[in-house]
């Protein structure tokens, strides 16, 4: 999915001193390098599962509007994904800011907002023209379109227990193993199976 970062989270869902207390670090030596390993973690929990975890800006960018001959709903489903659907993968979504289109001139339009409805009901998020309104034809272009929206669960408490735990067990492992290589003088150390196991709840499906 052709997503860019527009505007990165202004912080991070644990704090420096949750994270020195989960390592048990009671020194300011490694504060840079513990605040940096939260931020790592972060991104990787982002990247596994699809989500976004502090507030950020996004923008989705299309080659053009989908489905433009089935703009339909089937009126016998109780839910769908219609195929003029814009399914926005970045979960949660917050809100849509703007949707930008070329239109045939190649001049850079803004669509009413009044012509659209977004559903962040479902995961991934479902993006469609209201009734009575079709998707504006656009210039035949790559990046012809652009959605930009707000993800996130909002401060750092509304972030999830699970997406929590997960990174401060991360941070554990790369504070305690700062090279690619671990070399172990006796015994053997095996990964602890539940620890990625904690994100398979929060993993968002295409599907």
């Amino acid at each position: 999915m052709p997503l860019q970062l527009v505007t990165a989270p202004a912080g991070e869902p644990i704090t420096l001193l949750e994270a020195k207390q989960h390592l048990r670090v009671d020194v300011d030596d490694d504060d840079a390098l513990i605040g940096s390993l939260i931020t790592a973690a972060r991104q990787a929990a982002e990247t596994i599962t699809g989500r976004q975890l502090m507030t950020a800006r996004w923008r989705l960018v299309l080659d053009a509007f989908p489905g433009a001959l089935t703009m339909h709903v089937p009126s016998d489903a109780a839910f769908s994904l219609p195929g003029h659907a814009i399914l926005i993968a970045k979960c949660p979504v917050q809100s849509l800011v703007s949707i930008e289109y070329l239109d045939m001139n190649g001049s850079l339009q803004l669509m009413p907002a009044s012509d659209y409805v977004l559903d962040t009901a479902c995961e991934p998020a479902r993006l469609t023209p209201v009734f009575g309104k079709t998707w504006p034809t656009t210039l035949p272009q790559i990046g012809s379109v652009i959605v930009t929206f707000d993800a996130g669960y909002g401060p750092s408490s509304s972030v999830p227990e699970g997406l929590k735990s997960w990174i401060k067990l991360r941070v554990g492992s790369l504070y305690g193993h700062r090279e690619e290589v671990a070399m172990l003088s006796r015994g053997r150390i095996d990964p602890l199976s539940f620890v990625d196991g904690l994100l398979d709840g929060y993993r968002v499906s295409l599907v």
